[in-house]
């Protein structure tokens, strides 16, 4: 989501800047960058930043100001009406990620948090790692009896890199060098059609050789 769907920004900066809390955020995102948190401390300190005051109703507008790539819902609908299935997983907050079924994608797998108001931080294991992303991939993948190759991935940082070097159809979406080095496919643009269609070629390449 961060960074892919949601451009040039994440799930916790629109928080931050809709709670006065940005300064606080970005020097947390700092120490993640350099290495000296993992993802389940992140997570923990963001329930000491957003403590005090974090409703629904301040989740939900931070959501709807955020910059989204366009056709987001389009892709969703074309999605559903070939039978097909959309997931988004994400590190991110899932009282933030949950808005984004409601621009019609089936599943949404995120880091889980206690209800707003926070009453306490997360658990440890309810936070998603980078490699929880093949995890879950995986488990969807096989409830709906797909094989990896019937599978493409989208995504924008070495988050994503885990996934991607798992399944062979891989599509990197405004991503730097080191994911998009590793992807099938490299998309630049802000219109998520451009990427699944995109996406979509190595389907067909797949049908062809056969």
């Amino acid at each position: 989501m961060d960074g892919t769907l949601l451009t040039g920004s994440t799930a916790s900066l629109q928080i931050a800047r809709h709670t006065g809390t940005e300064a606080q955020l970005r020097a947390l995102e700092a120490r993640f960058a350099a290495e000296e948190i993992d993802t389940k401390t992140f997570s923990t300190a963001l329930y000491a930043i957003w403590r005090d005051g974090l409703t629904p109703a301040t989740v939900a507008s931070a959501y709807a100001g955020s910059p989204w790539l366009s056709g987001i819902g389009e892709v969703c609908a074309d999605i559903r009406a070939r039978g097909e299935h959309s997931l988004v997983i994400t590190m991110s907050p899932d009282f933030f990620a949950r808005h984004l079924l409601e621009l019609g994608f089936d599943e949404v797998v995120a880091s889980r948090f206690p209800p707003l108001p926070l009453a306490g931080p997360p658990e440890p294991g309810d936070i998603l790692t980078p490699a929880d992303k093949v995890a879950v991939a995986d488990r969807v993948r096989a409830g709906h009896g797909l094989g990896v190759d019937r599978c493409i991935a989208y995504g924008d940082s070495m988050s994503d890199a885990p996934l991607f070097r798992h399944l062979p159809h891989t599509v990197a979406v405004n991503a730097d060098h080191h994911l998009a080095d590793i992807a099938a496919l490299d998309y630049r643009g802000d219109d998520l059609a451009g990427a699944y269609a995109l996406g979509r070629t190595l389907l067909t390449r797949d049908h062809q050789a056969q």
